[in-house]
């Protein structure tokens, strides 16, 4: 692992349930823009279109898609902040 950033430890917590298109991209560039480099942002969103809207933000906009995880009342995401 490199930097000091634990892999479990997650910086801010962006709530989108209830959210559809393109509202959890659109707050997750947002919130992305007021967090530190190198801290990871948790987003939870139930929008289907969530997932594979946010893995093409992720990538275009150079910030590291950690984690997708399934979960009862959507999805979870981590994605940490790069530049």
């Amino acid at each position: 692992m490199t930097g000091t950033h634990p892999a479990n430890r997650i910086d801010v917590t962006l709530d989108c349930i209830g959210l559809y298109c393109p509202m959890p991209v659109l707050q997750t560039r947002e919130k992305m823009n007021e967090i530190a480099i190198g801290e990871v942002l948790e987003v939870l969103a139930d929008d289907p279109a969530a997932e594979p809207d946010l893995q093409a933000w992720a990538k275009r906009a150079g910030q590291e898609m950690l984690k997708i995880e399934k979960m009862d009342e959507g999805l979870r995401f981590l994605i940490k902040r790069t530049k």
